[in-house]
């Protein structure tokens, strides 16, 4: 079995583009933390964001065979709701191939720095993470416009 990265030289370039979403349910106080700025890791949101777009960008390092593709916007929206952190990102450019794997690897990396920011609040007296959990990844929407 061979494994190689899948040729897209014959592919016409067109304006690629696609959302993803993805959901971490966390524990009510640990909301009420992130809402009042009193994590003590700092500014989750705006960290959060930072992070989605870095792997957005990266993310043919991440995921083998993924193509480096030149990326023309990201944008990576955090919001906090009554049981957790909904992230939702957005990717664009003009390639020959798709960029949903990069909204993926946008709100999934949101979404674990969130995690990874509040783990201390979430854990229980055994240090586990037992109401902690990242739920409803996927692709809501990939589009191809040619032009």
């Amino acid at each position: 079995m061979s494994v190689r990265q899948v040729d897209i030289s014959e592919k016409d370039v067109v304006l690629r583009e696609a959302e993803a979403e993805g959901f971490l349910r966390l524990r009510e106080g640990t909301i009420r933390l992130i809402k009042e700025g009193k994590v003590e890791k700092g500014d989750v949101i705006s960290v959060a964001k930072v992070a989605g777009i870095m792997a957005a960008k990266n993310t043919y390092q991440i995921i083998p065979l993924c193509h480096q593709i030149p990326l023309e916007a990201v944008e990576v929206n955090v919001e906090v709701e009554d049981s957790g952190v909904r992230v939702r990102s957005y990717v664009k450019a003009h390639y020959k191939t798709g960029v949903e794997m990069e909204a993926l690897v946008a709100t999934t990396t949101a979404l674990l720095t969130v995690w990874d920011m509040v783990k201390k609040y979430e854990k229980d007296e055994r240090g586990q993470y037992p109401e902690t959990r990242i739920e409803y990844v996927r692709v809501i929407e990939k589009r191809k416009t040619r032009q």
